[in-house]
Parts: C-alpha cells; structure tokens; sequence
C-alpha cells in the first residue's frame, strides 16, 4: 500500500508542476484543463498520504520517549500520546484504504433514470408516481437540478413510464444502486377489499454521456415525428412535436413527447440516446468489472428484486445488503441517505476485500 501510495504522490507533484507552467495554460488548454482535474482527484488521497506519514513518525519519536525517559510522569504523557497516535494512524490508514479503491468514472457524471410501472396495473403506476417523487426530494435536498425528458400517464395519476435527468455533480455516484425491481405492499387506493397486494415497479439508472463520449452517425438514425398523446391514448395537440429515435445498428428505440417544440423533444430524446448506448459500450467493454459489482451490492441489474416498502409495517428493506428501516414515510419524502450510504459502505467492503 505504501508504495501505491509513494507513486501516487509523486504523480501528483509531477502534475503540480505541469499545471503550473504558464506555457502549458497558453498553448493547450485542454490538457491543462485534463491534467487540473486529474491533479484534484488526487489531492485528498496524497494529503491523507502526508498526514499519515507525520502521525506514523510522530508515533515512532513518542514511543522512543516512553522507552528512554526515566522520569514516570513523561513515561505515562509519552504512553498516552502513542496510544492517542496508534488510534489516529489506523485511523488514517483505513481511510487510505478507501482512497485506493478504484473510482467509478462515471460517479461525477449528471444521471438519467428510467421509472417503468411493472406488475400491479394501476397500482404499480400510482407507486411508480410516489418514486419519482421520492427521488426528486432528495435531489432538491441536494440541490440538484431535475428536468423530465419523457413521461407517459395513466387516467388517475400514476405512471407508465418517466425518464428524467438529475444535473448535478456525484449525482451518479448516489443514485447507481437504484437500477432493479422496487416492490410494495398495502393496500391500494384503487381496492375495496382491503386486501394486501404486492406490485413492483423497475428503475434503471444511467450516467449521462457526453456528445465527445459517444458518437453518433446520423445515418444510422431513423427520425419519425408524430402527434403527442395523453392518458388514455388520446391527442394532445395537433401539431406534429413528439419524436421517435430509432439506432438502427442496436435497435435501441427513444421517444420524447413533453414538449410542445419538436426540436427540444429531438434535443432530449438524443440525451436519452446516447445515454444508452453509452451503458452498452460501457457493458461489451467491461462486463467483467459489471458482473463483479452485480455480485457486490447488486448494482446495474434491471431485473433483480432489491428493495420492498411494505406499507403496514411502515419498512423498508433493502434486500441486497440486508438493511432494515421502519422509516418509509421518511424514505418517501426523500431521506435516502442512510441506505445509499449503506450501499455504498457495503460496495466499498466487498471492492477491499478483492484488493486484499
């Protein structure tokens, strides 16, 4: 670890004097912008570094004291201040355990999420609704941005489908545990019975990609306009706005219809676009990395079961790491803090124990 960690500081300091040449700045900004951003990243990891390093020769000079002086009123300052440094070294090196995992690329990158009603008819479109409320409480406590791309209703309220955009940074690296079959359980507002019925709706979660990141050629695209609808399958309007991408080489099929201007439906439908074939290169390219975190917390499989609210019991549970909480109407208001930040801690333990 040590070593990783010399070669990493050295990096740094090599990066500190690139970035500080004023000829670089002048003749190739870009770089300096790429070389800036990498030198950040790597600023808590060598500052972390160097505090580790004076606690760890701080620790050696009191346990040096302890041994040598003979007065035992030092000798006990000296025990106590080691004992102190001890906590604080282990401390920092468990922190630079962290630190050396390898970073996600994507977990700064803006995220698009895809809310779909699964089994349950109405009732997994009216649960469907309370999600994307959900996540869009907690990206306003964050201070996020969020801006619907596509969105289709049912009669009484609830969801078919939404694809929304999160803008803000980490944004990604919070929401990537979402993606799977969220289930509930109560008792519908649509049965009179007053039975207990289980409905599931499917979340997926991608970054969004940059136009740089993936390109698109315009002849592999099939461009088909049509007339917006509402619930029930009715017109909207009358004029031709709504847009329907087709990728021909992948077959992948996006449609935008929210808003009245064509071109900004075609604007968000390529968002979504690219977004997707972004997650399909990322797939092919590292399928072995993919399957190692689906193994981990679960991250990535639309198809797998990861969380139940069960509404007469007021749970939650989070089946991938076996977290618990009877806070569900907190969750719903947007508190997802403590079980993202379970999955993540988890993430990390598993993504440790492959390094050792």
């Amino acid at each position: 670890m040590i070593e990783k960690l010399a070669a990493i500081e050295e990096k740094y300091m090599l990066l500190e004097k690139q970035i500080s040449d004023p000829d670089l700045v002048n003749t190739n900004q870009k770089l300096w912008l790429e070389l800036t951003k990498e030198h950040a990243s790597l600023a808590e990891t060598v500052e972390t570094y160097r505090r580790y390093q004076q606690t760890h020769k701080a620790l050696a000079e009191a346990r040096e004291l302890a041994a040598e002086e003979a007065d035992p009123e030092f000798v006990e300052m000296a025990r106590e201040e080691a004992a102190e440094l001890e906590a604080q070294l282990k401390s920092l090196e468990e922190k630079l355990k962290l630190l050396l995992i390898p970073k996600d690329p994507n977990d700064e990158k803006n995220v698009i999420i895809e809310i779909r009603s699964g089994a349950g008819g109405e009732e997994a479109a009216l649960f469907a609704m309370e999600v994307f409320r959900m996540y869009s409480r907690y990206a306003e406590s964050k201070q996020w941005k969020t801006e619907i791309l596509n969105s289709s209703y049912t009669d009484i309220g609830g969801i078919k489908e939404i694809i929304f955009v999160l803008e803000g940074r980490g944004a990604y690296s919070r929401f990537k545990y979402e993606s799977g079959v969220h289930r509930v359980q109560r008792i519908p507002a649509t049965e009179s019975g007053g039975r207990i019925h289980t409905s599931t709706i499917t979340v997926a979660v991608l970054p969004e990609a940059e136009e740089v990141e993936v390109e698109i050629d315009p002849n592999d695209l099939r461009i088909d306009i049509f007339c917006a609808t509402g619930p029930g399958g009715q017109s909207v309007n009358t004029t031709q706005s709504a847009v329907r991408i087709t990728h021909i080489p992948t077959g992948i099929v996006v449609s935008c219809q929210d808003e009245k201007s064509q071109l900004k439906n075609k604007e968000k439908a390529m968002r979504v676009l690219r977004s997707r074939l972004y997650e399909k290169l990322e797939a092919e390219q590292h399928e072995e990395l993919a399957a190692q975190r689906r193994s981990q917390v679960g991250t990535g499989d639309r198809s797998e079961r990861i969380r139940t609210y069960n509404y007469p019991q007021s749970r939650v549970t989070d089946h991938r790491i076996g977290l618990t909480t009877h806070r569900l109407n907190e969750v719903l208001a947007g508190d997802l803090d403590e079980i993202i930040d379970s999955l993540i801690a988890a993430d990390q333990v598993a993504r440790l124990a492959q390094m050792d």
